[in-house]
């Protein structure tokens, strides 16, 4: 019943979240989701409800070497892979959205990487 609860609370949040932020063109939405062994991110514009660029702990293209330690490790280097795909496509100013998530830990360490990579938030 606790972990029930706990998901409804932050999925509540979340609503609340998305209530006030909106990805557009020009600047789209960094969604983060965070499940118990992966962390995914996700640029979105929620003007025509479109993924511009994704990136997660599952990408082939991501290898975790000795020097990676641990999921805020992992983290970290996907915010790098999703900033890098970002502004490839052009987007260099995005809208953090941490979904219901509290911002510390595997959250902020993968924002942490996206502004080391460049995006600007």
């Amino acid at each position: 019943m606790g972990s029930q609860s706990r998901k409804v609370t932050r999925l509540k949040k979340k609503i609340r979240i998305r209530k006030k932020i909106r990805g557009t063109a020009s600047q789209p939405r960094l969604s983060v989701f965070r499940s118990s062994k992966h962390i995914y991110a996700q640029l979105i514009n929620d003007e025509d409800s479109s993924t511009i660029a994704a990136a997660s702990t599952m990408d082939k293209e991501l290898t975790f070497g000795d020097e990676v330690k641990g999921k805020l490790g992992k983290a970290n280097m996907v915010g790098k892979l999703v900033a890098e795909r970002a502004i490839e496509k052009g987007c260099k100013k995005i809208v953090f959205d941490r979904s219901g998530f509290l911002y510390h830990g595997r959250i902020k360490s993968l924002s942490d990487g996206a502004r080391e990579a460049g995006l600007d938030f």
